[in-house]
């Protein structure tokens, strides 16, 4: 399924399966939705379900994601992740130094967030859309090229 990571061929083909563990549980209690799930032993004298946990979290982070999270922020928090992400990996370029490869990582994973916060808002156009898809991709990919050069990453 999976036939590269980090823009590398992988040896061992990953597989991945569709359904999270939530939609399987929803299937095994037969529940219509996530939270009507029991979060706690359902012959607890006070059962609590998923929803009791969890949807007041997903109600916010909803409300904040679509509708009031500050996208001229985000967009300079894409930018400071993307640059950080590349000065990262220069500072561990050469030489005996490592390569800074999980720290740089981490910086694209920011700026994938912010990029998804950017697009639940539709500030992105579709023209952009692609632009920044593409910029998270090559720093994944430099983020990969970089991991295979450590011990870490498989290199012998």
């Amino acid at each position: 399924y999976f036939q590269q990571g980090g823009g590398s061929e992988v040896v061992m083909v990953a597989g991945e399966i569709s359904y999270g563990p939530e939609r399987l549980a929803m299937y095994l209690f037969d529940k219509k939705t996530v939270y009507e799930l029991p979060y706690n032993s359902p012959s607890s004298n006070v059962p609590v379900t998923y929803g009791d946990v969890f949807l007041q979290n997903e109600q916010e982070q909803s409300a904040y994601n679509f509708e009031h999270a500050d996208t001229e922020m985000l967009f300079r928090h894409f930018k400071d992740a993307e640059d950080e992400c590349r000065a990262t990996l220069g500072k561990g370029a050469g030489g005996n130094r490592q390569t800074m490869a999980v720290p740089a990582y981490e910086q694209v994973v920011k700026a994938s967030h912010n990029f998804n916060l950017l697009d639940a808002r539709g500030v992105i156009s579709v023209q952009e859309r692609q632009s920044y898809i593409l910029r998270i991709r090559e720093l994944a990919k430099q983020c990969g090229a970089a991991w295979l050069q450590t011990a870490g990453g498989g290199a012998e």
